[in-house]
């Protein structure tokens, strides 16, 4: 049950002054994901370190924020418009009420976007929803100056593991870990090399085994692997046990490619234990050849310690509304310029036909690569018609791809400068934590 008075049908949100009445129900899945966290709180000292104050008896609990900006933003969360900034206020301010709140600049409309990147480019402050006290209003965080030691022991560890920049020891153990993923990616590479392989089959010449059957762990490449595996396990076991939600972290999609990138080792050594030198090893070996391929994953977890593909992933996320417009630009126009190619290269003449274009789905081909400017040479038409065509299909293809490029951009620069403030707010802290 919701910590709060019994038998209150509504709760009181007052922001600044101005009172807002919302129904219990409403509250859990509430846009915000600040008020939503009061559904949870089942104390006064959780309600607490949601809001700045609360009146049991009445059931209002207090926020000491800007009630004109929460206003928009309410009417924005609640679908009765769209999220531009509050006249006569400061835009830093109120994209700062907007993280308070539980909301990200990609949530305003695309001209308040750029004011605010223009803002933010011009004074070199950015803000995360992740920072306590923005604009130095410091927010109560759970776990402050009372807690106790098991728990800020967590907290520091969790840091240690999930911020890099977060400590020296962060450093320390993000630079062995990245150590760690370009040796498994050395090995993997060396390991498709033709001299290694015949190397490796020569010493297995004696017992006549195939790669997999010897087991992982026999070669000096195995080795090198089975070690890798161990510490890539022994990481991901400890962030999760210091994890503050286990669900929201399986959730996360670091989280996942980790998983992928470890579990085909532990399924070949399986698959070998169960297989051994029967009938079914042949079979198998082709799926422990796509398993152990998947560890080219491992190099995706080198963004947990690199800022540029953090802010490539953020981008997409943000982004996929338009990458998914880029991808139906494309998709139209080469379902129109691969059916009038195939007609004026093919359909036309068939004794002087070009025989690359025989069909929609080969000139699908010689579109794409057309549209993308990269033009392999591999096919080209032949006739003039043709010809004409495909100059018309490259500008075609310069120009829709360029169309979302600057949405893509600006979400790319903004996401940049957030994870550059970021880190370098924590490598003031590893600073401070250095000279002490």
């Amino acid at each position: 049950m919701t910590f709060g008075r019994s038998g209150a049908a509504s709760v009181v949100l007052n922001v600044g002054g101005a009172r807002y009445s919302l129904s219990r129900e409403l509250l859990k899945d509430f846009p915000l994901r600040r008020v939503s966290r009061l559904h949870g709180c089942r104390s006064e000292r959780d309600v607490l370190e949601v809001c700045d104050d609360y009146d049991r008896e009445r059931n209002e609990y207090f926020f000491d924020r800007h009630s004109e900006a929460f206003g928009f933003i309410l009417l924005y969360v609640r679908g009765h418009g769209k999220l531009r900034f509050a006249p006569r206020m400061c835009e830093l301010s109120f994209y700062n009420e907007m993280i308070y709140w539980g909301l990200e600049g990609a949530h305003l409309e695309y001209c308040c976007q750029r004011r605010l990147d223009d803002r933010m480019s011009d004074t070199y402050t950015f803000y995360s929803a992740d920072e306590p006290g923005a604009l130095g209003r410091d927010e109560v965080r759970p776990g402050g100056a009372e807690a106790a030691p098991s728990r800020r022991w967590l907290e520091r560890m969790r840091r240690t593991f999930e911020e890099p920049t977060s400590s020296l020891a962060a450093q320390i153990l993000a630079s062995v870990s990245v150590v760690f993923v370009i040796v498994s990616m050395v090995v993997l590479c060396a390991s498709t090399l033709p001299d290694w392989r015949a190397a490796a089959a020569d010493n297995r010449s004696l017992d006549d085994r195939s790669r997999y059957s010897a087991g992982p762990g026999r070669e000096p490449s195995g080795i090198i692997e089975a070690i890798c595996i161990g510490w890539f396990t022994a990481e991901c076991i400890v962030r999760f046990i210091v994890s503050k939600n286990k669900c929201e972290f399986v959730k996360r999609p670091l989280n996942i490619i980790d998983l992928l990138a470890i579990t085909p080792y532990y399924i070949s050594v399986l698959m070998t234990v169960f297989t051994g030198e029967n009938s079914q090893l042949q079979r198998a070996g082709v799926t422990l050849r796509v398993l152990r391929m998947m560890r080219i994953f491992w190099v995706i977890k080198l963004a947990r310690h690199f800022i540029g593909l953090q802010t490539l992933g953020l981008t997409l996320k943000r982004c996929y509304r338009e990458m998914v417009m880029l991808l139906v630009f494309i998709c139209v126009a080469m379902a129109i310029f691969s059916a009038l190619s195939q007609l004026l290269e093919h359909g036309l003449d068939l004794e002087t036909s070009n025989k690359d274009f025989a069909s929609i789905p080969a000139a699908c081909w010689w579109v794409i690569i057309s549209m993308t400017t990269v033009g392999y040479g591999d096919m080209y038409p032949i006739t003039m018609p043709g010809r004409i065509l495909g100059g018309v299909c490259v500008v075609s293809g310069i120009v829709l791809l360029a169309l979302p490029i600057t949405f893509i951009y600006h979400s790319f620069v903004q996401c940049y400068h957030e994870l550059k403030f970021r880190s370098a707010r924590y490598s003031r802290s590893l600073s401070a934590e250095f000279l002490n």
